[in-house]
């Protein structure tokens, strides 16, 4: 057999391999990853790209490596379901990095978790200052749960006992001056009112529009690909460069 249609075979075999034990073994092979989870994933991928190229072994070695590997990682999440110290041995334990406004040193140096790793997935919390998180934990799968100050919580209309409106997901219209037409005919919309919105906006074309949305109160929001920002702040250390476009 041709080489080239030998390795084209093997990778649409691999590549249907890979995905039929990811929907199998679920879906935290995707998403929330463990320590198990992400070494199981690259061994996974490793013995598909094996398969792929090593063209001087049998194709059935390979298929059965990843066929153990499905198997081994099922079990190992049913024993970890059923056993709480066989869970303990795969996955990490939380640790608390931040106690009521302070950084536990200890904690993250036996993680070997730099203060950047921490203020980083503190703002993707919205908690950009130290001083208003009473407990920030890392968790097993890498990702920071924060709690914040009492103080520092922000102010829910049930709190005060006001009725609000329903807001759902907007609806996307244009990504990267494509038009999707679906979301227009589902909010029963068309491309002329679409084009007399931009206009509006001072958008002569399609091809300057990034992205375009519209929410539930019939409002729409429009990105253009070229930013015309005076300034921009820098949050990194490094030396001011060129202003982003």
């Amino acid at each position: 057999m041709n080489p080239y249609l030998e390795i084209l075979i093997r990778a649409v075999g691999a590549f249907a391999a890979v995905v039929f034990i990811t929907r199998m073994v679920g879906k935290s092979q995707i998403g929330g990853l463990t320590i198990i989870d992400w070494v199981n994933g690259i061994v996974i991928g490793s013995i598909a790209a094996s398969l792929v190229i090593e063209l001087n072994e049998p194709a059935g070695y390979y298929a059965f490596g990843l066929l153990s590997f499905m198997v081994l990682t099922i079990a190992t999440q049913w024993f970890s379901m059923k056993y709480r110290p066989v869970h303990k041995i795969f996955t990490d334990e939380p640790t608390v990095v931040v106690h009521n406004g302070k950084i536990l040193e200890g904690n993250m140096h036996k993680m070997r978790y730099t203060a950047d790793d921490l203020t980083s997935q503190l703002r993707q919390k919205r908690a950009f200052n130290i001083t208003d998180v009473e407990y920030a934990i890392a968790e097993p799968n890498g990702q920071l749960s924060v709690l914040f100050k009492s103080q520092a919580t922000p102010l829910t209309p049930r709190d005060i006992n006001v009725s609000t409106k329903y807001r759902g997901v907007p609806s996307e219209l244009v990504v990267d001056g494509v038009i999707i037409q679906q979301n227009l005919q589902q909010n029963k919309l068309d491309e002329n009112w679409l084009l007399e919105e931009l206009q509006k906006q001072g958008i002569q074309s399609l091809k300057e529009v990034f992205y375009a949305s519209l929410d539930n109160e019939g409002e729409l929001y429009v990105d253009k690909k070229r930013d015309d920002l005076d300034y921009v702040q820098d949050i990194t250390d490094k030396l001011p460069g060129k202003m982003p476009q």
